[in-house]
């Protein structure tokens, strides 16, 4: 007998050629596509078959939830909400669902106009009876037509059977599959809550403010590599609204439907705000992977990069282009390990303190930083710097920029899907080192790499705040998994895909 439901990947990422297509840079393809034109979010992703079940009771909805996926193939997301958010919250995630199914709470909202785009079904009868008078019987509404869901998926995926370039084959595969996730019957009674990927869609890789429907292949691609890497079951849920106190309530809302919450390409200031008001507030660990899954990561590289550089964190300049909330995070931890000397520029030049310009956080992150009270561009700030951060946007790092600081210059491009700078771009100027966020080139930063296991230890461990030091043994943690005899300028990373990166961090809280 079927006991609960579990989240998991259309087609595994079992090699970089086919996480390429299904996180970064593929995904960004699709994201643009739905921006465009945001029905397509029924093309590209598994939303033509999604359908959120609401009642007041998780217990219920997923009841219902098993039903409808084991009657109907319909991919049911039970979801538990507290009465008095229940229409902010149907109103704001109905973009990642072709219908919402509310019968088990039928009495409750038979008067409540919810305005959505799609199908709400408040009653399994067409015409239920007035109260007090006499039962007709009515057919049960045909759920099929109703929603008018429809199952897609690639069985026996080959990769060399898609066709044309890159981009194409991005599109074709999530066209053909349906998006890159669906859900799965288990019997598994102990399987936990899943995680709740929860975007507003402000800032999503490079692309900036694309909308909460253009943000669903991220985190679908997200919720492929919770399962495929960490275990760990996860649903992607971008919200219509953009504003952060209706942003917390709905999460808060629905807490008890999860057993944490990713936070994901949510803008700065704002997600700093939403960040620490449900870190607060719920009783489920709360992690912003923009900010502190990127910090994990690249510490982590910067450490074996400096190790084969010959250098000292607490004695180099770093340079981070970029001062949003990805940006500040890296920045914080990479002073919490040890740095004592870094600059941040952004669109208006080098981060300063006491500048007009800088807003609470800004101002915050310029009293810890650029001591020396340099002013000036990126070229200015370069000068003399050993380590290069991109996390801004495509081709701010010149060529010639590099040739501006210190030997063995250390450059990490990370905007996606485009660097601030191409690596073979980088090399040629005299780059020592060059990585970037994507799973083409040598060198991947990526979250990946850090939050399934993160997540996995967070949830076992019953752990509901990331403090810095839990955030410094990860990063400790997958850089210890290359050896010294195996440290390369291209070599200063784990894998995306190396299945002992979770075990490792795993291990690190037990330390």
């Amino acid at each position: 007998m079927y006991k609960t439901i579990e989240y998991v990947p259309k087609i595994e990422p079992t090699s970089s050629q086919i996480l390429s297509l299904i996180y970064t840079p593929g995904v960004g393809h699709a994201c643009m596509k739905i921006k465009e034109n945001d029905g397509l979010s029924y093309v590209y992703t598994n939303r033509e078959n999604s359908v959120a079940v609401i009642s007041f009771e998780y217990e219920k909805s997923l009841k219902r939830a098993i039903f409808l996926k084991s009657t109907l193939n319909i991919d049911a997301y039970p979801l538990e909400c507290k009465k008095e958010f229940l229409k902010l919250v149907i109103e704001n995630i109905y973009p990642n669902f072709c219908g919402i199914d509310l019968t088990i709470i039928a009495d409750e909202v038979k008067d409540i106009q919810f305005e959505v785009e799609i199908p709400v079904l408040k009653s399994p009868h067409p015409n239920p009876p007035p109260q007090g008078g006499r039962e007709i019987p009515t057919p049960p509404i045909d759920i099929k037509e109703f929603f008018m869901p429809f199952s897609k998926n690639i069985f026996n995926f080959n990769i060399n059977q898609l066709e044309g370039n890159f981009e194409q084959q991005s599109l074709s595969l999530r066209e053909k599959a349906g998006g890159v996730v669906e859900t799965k019957l288990s019997e598994n009674q102990d399987n936990c809550l899943p995680v709740a990927i929860v975007s507003d869609g402000s800032a999503v890789l490079g692309f900036g403010n694309i909308g909460a429907a253009a943000a669903i292949p991220v985190m679908e691609g997200k919720a492929v590599i919770f399962k495929y890497l960490g275990g760990v079951d996860a649903i992607s849920l971008c919200l219509k609204t953009q504003n952060p106190q209706e942003i917390i309530t709905i999460v808060q809302a629905l807490e008890k439907s999860f057993s944490g919450v990713n936070l994901e390409d949510i803008c700065a200031p704002k997600c700093f705000d939403i960040e620490k008001a449900l870190v607060e507030r719920l009783n489920i660990p709360v992690f912003h992977d923009d900010q502190h899954g990127t910090a994990i990561v690249v510490l982590a590289a910067l450490l074996n990069a400096l190790e084969l550089a010959d250098k000292k964190i607490e004695d180099v300049k770093i340079v981070i282009s970029g001062a949003g909330a990805a940006a500040q995070a890296v920045s914080k931890l990479l002073l919490s390990a040890g740095a004592k000397n870094i600059v941040h520029t952004n669109r208006k030049g080098i981060v300063v303190e006491g500048d007009e310009n800088n807003d609470f956080y800004l101002e915050k992150l310029a009293q810890i930083t650029n001591r020396g009270k340099i002013k000036g561009g990126l070229q200015d700030a370069l000068k003399c710097a050993d380590i290069f951060i991109g996390l801004s946007t495509a081709g701010v790092l010149k060529p010639e920029f590099i040739k501006e600081m210190k030997q063995k210059p250390i450059i990490f491009a990370l905007a996606n899907p485009t660097p601030e700078i191409m690596p073979d771009e980088a090399l040629k100027e005299g780059a020592f080192i060059v990585a970037t966020g994507r799973s083409d080139f040598d060198n991947q930063i990526n979250n990946s790499l850090a939050f399934p296991g993160l997540f996995k230890s967070l949830i076992v461990n019953k752990i509901n705040k990331v403090t810095d030091q839990i955030k410094l043994k990860c990063a400790i943690a997958i850089a210890s998994l290359i050896k010294k005899e195996d440290l390369t300028a291209i070599n200063i990373l784990p894998n995306a895909l190396d299945p002992r990166v979770p075990h490792a961090i795993i291990n690190s809280f037990n330390n």
